[in-house]
Formats: structure tokens, C-alpha cells, sequence
């Protein structure tokens, strides 16, 4: 999508403090990050509602998520990471994943 932050992104027109990438997805620093380590997992794809991605990319998007979320907690010592599916703030389907303590 041409106006779209996230596919910009995605694609490396702007610069964003990644910290995983691969063909599917990219995960990044939020800007204005609710906790350290707040980081956003987003489709390379654009797709403004999760439940409209093909399942591929939805299966794939869950496994990193989770995969992101063991990292997140170890490296913060927090006791859990909380997963967010969002798409309406920036209509591109994202997961915010903020690590959280009870």
C-alpha cells in the first residue's frame, strides 16, 4: 500500500530498529514503547485485519510472536509478554509485544 508507514517499513524506506527479520515478517522498536523491549511484529505483506491473512502468514506470524516473546522476557526479566493483534492505529496488521509484570 503506497501511504503505509509499516509497508514502508517492511520494505526499508524508513528506518526502524529492527530486531528480527526474514522473507514474512519484520519486528521492530515501537516508537513510543509502553515498557522496554515494546516491540511490533508486522507482515511484510500488507494486510490491514489479521483475519484477513492467508493462514501461512497468520501460522507464521504466531510462531515468531512467540518465539519473540521467550526472548523478550528473558532479556527483561519480566513474568510475562503481552500480544496485542492490532490494525486500526496504522491500518497494517500488527502485534505489539510488551513484556509486563504481574
Amino acid at each position: 500500500m503506497e501511504n503505509c508507514i509499516f509497508c514502508k517499513i517492511a520494505a526499508g524506506e524508513i528506518p526502524a530498529q529492527k530486531v528480527y527479520e526474514d522473507d514474512m515478517v519484520v519486528a521492530f522498536l515501537d516508537i513510543h514503547p509502553k515498557a522496554p523491549g515494546h516491540t511490533l511484529l508486522i507482515p511484510k505483506e500488507h494486510s490491514r485485519w489479521f483475519y484477513q491473512m492467508p493462514d501461512p502468514l497468520s501460522d507464521h506470524m504466531f510462531r515468531i510472536s512467540k518465539k519473540l516473546a521467550q526472548e523478550l522476557g528473558q532479556t527483561h526479566k519480566t513474568e510475562y509478554v503481552r500480544l496485542n493483534i492490532m490494525g486500526d492505529e496504522i491500518a497494517h496488521t500488527h502485534i505489539h509485544l510488551i513484556p509486563q509484570s504481574l
